[in-house]
């Protein structure tokens, strides 16, 4: 018989928020993970001290304490599974999975090596991220060369969106802004490597735009709330 080494009775999603937490502009935007309605199963969050997202974004080491000290406090509010609220997060993965004794899943960087390895021939995976320029090789968790070169990372720094998130506090970005500045970017990226076939969304803002890019592109994509419902589907009875 299989011994039963955690309680996983109830099946809540922690989520480890950017200052300033809560959205101080008003309700959640459709389609966020600050939007309760896109999961089945209920979320608890916590936001992490001092994690503004410019901070987070460039990975100041001085945030690894802060995160998993609200890692803990979500474990022991009920959390049986912890996700970030910025894919920059993953800095901190094996820190704070080191800390808790329940499932953790930062950030939608960590899906890269399974789908680089369901893709055929020389098919190419674009990371669409929110800044580039911090996004190296070193997130990508990939080790072998021939992987990491089928992986394209296209980012969406200096545009409208990327301005707004940056601020202190941060400005509410209007959908249709939201859509021009990431498509832009994937326009670019494909113009450049037609061989893209799948598309991962770094950015936790970018599942707004996560269907829409389905429709347009006819190309998979996948983003946090995959890596969070796939997260729960394994620890929840």
């Amino acid at each position: 018989m299989c011994q039963e080494r955690f309680s996983v009775s109830n099946g809540i999603l922690g989520i480890l928020d950017l200052e300033p937490g809560s959205d101080p502009n008003g309700s959640p935007l459709p389609g966020s993970l600050h939007d309760a309605s896109i999961f089945a199963f209920p979320t608890i969050r916590e936001t992490v001290p001092g994690a503004w997202a410019d901070v987070v974004v460039r990975g100041d080491p001085y945030l690894e304490g802060p995160y998993i000290v609200a890692a803990q406090h979500l474990a022991s509010r009920g959390a049986t599974a912890i996700i970030a609220d910025c894919g920059f997060a993953i800095r901190h993965q094996a820190a704070i999975a080191a800390a808790v004794r329940v499932r953790v899943a930062l950030s939608a960087l960590l899906l890269i090596p399974m789908i680089v390895r369901q893709l055929s021939g020389e098919a190419k995976l674009a990371v669409l991220t929110f800044d580039s320029t911090h996004c190296g090789p070193e997130l990508l968790g990939l080790s072998d060369p021939h992987d990491i070169s089928r992986v394209v990372v296209g980012g969406i720094e200096n545009t409208p969106t990327w301005e707004n998130e940056m601020a202190r506090p941060p400005v509410r970005t209007d959908l249709s802004v939201l859509r021009e500045d990431v498509c832009s970017c994937l326009d670019r990226l494909r113009e450049k490597h037609p061989e893209i076939r799948a598309l991962l969304l770094e950015c936790t803002m970018f599942p707004r735009v996560a269907q829409p890019l389905r429709q347009s592109t006819g190309l998979p994509v996948y983003d946090i709330t995959t890596l969070s419902r796939m997260l729960m589907e394994s620890v929840t009875p």
